[in-house]
């Protein structure tokens, strides 16, 4: 009795040893597969496609070509040469005081003149006018000489006229000669005039010039000269 019993319980744990074993050989992939979307082998990081370099025409492989690289945003296009997309940078600051496009008329209000009497020649008096802009300024024709009580301005001896236009930097000077009267009396009786006012061509300004105390004697042989570079020249 005892022995027919233990036959089928050995015949049981051999079963499962038998069953244990076969599991384990589908877990190491030994056995039947597990139903499912069948599983597929690992890609390489890059795939062959891209590996394979492009052929030219003539068959011969193509190079790849880096992207430009970026340097901080500056621009090389038609636009000029700049920082922050191509644009031009700006001029300089420091702009030339004597380029034509800063020049500007020499006026009252950048100039100031003075006068001086001299001994040679006789019955002369020189005007000396000095840039006190910042700028390049033309001084136009001729000063406009309006001496106390005259009628009218002097007229302009046209044979003292430069080859061009006097112009003054800033802070340098220019002249005009003044011939008060005639030696010989020529000029009439005149009078003693205390007083000075120069204007400017092209201006309705005028500046005040101090005259000696005791004024200069001046008669209807009244000339002026044009504004000149020398004071040499303005009193030949």
């Amino acid at each position: 009795m005892r022995a027919s019993v233990r036959r089928p319980r050995l015949l049981a744990v051999a079963s499962l040893a038998i069953a244990s074993l076969a599991l384990t050989a589908c877990d190491k992939g030994e056995g039947i597969r597990e139903e499912g979307a069948a599983s597929q082998p690992a890609r390489s990081p890059q795939s062959p496609a891209q590996d394979k370099p492009a052929t030219t025409p003539g068959g011969t492989a193509a190079a790849k070509t880096p992207a430009a690289k970026r340097t901080g945003g500056t621009g090389t296009g038609g636009t000029g040469t700049g920082k922050g997309g191509g644009h031009a940078s700006a001029p300089a600051a420091d702009a030339d005081p004597g380029a034509p496009e800063n020049r500007v008329p020499c006026t009252a209000d950048n100039t100031e003149v003075v006068a001086t009497p001299v001994s040679r020649p006789l019955n002369h008096m020189l005007l000396t006018i000095t840039n006190t802009g910042s700028t390049l300024c033309d001084l136009a024709d001729y000063p406009i000489v309006k001496f106390e009580g005259a009628q009218s301005v002097p007229p302009v001896m046209e044979h003292t006229k430069p080859q061009a236009v006097t112009s003054l930097r800033p802070g340098k000077k220019g002249y005009a000669g003044v011939i008060l009267s005639a030696g010989d009396g020529r000029g009439g009786k005149g009078y003693t005039a205390r007083s000075l006012e120069i204007g400017f061509q092209g201006s309705d300004k005028t500046t005040e010039v101090a005259l000696p105390a005791e004024g200069v004697h001046i008669d209807d042989s009244l000339r002026v000269t044009y504004w000149l570079t020398t004071a040499e020249d303005a009193l030949s």
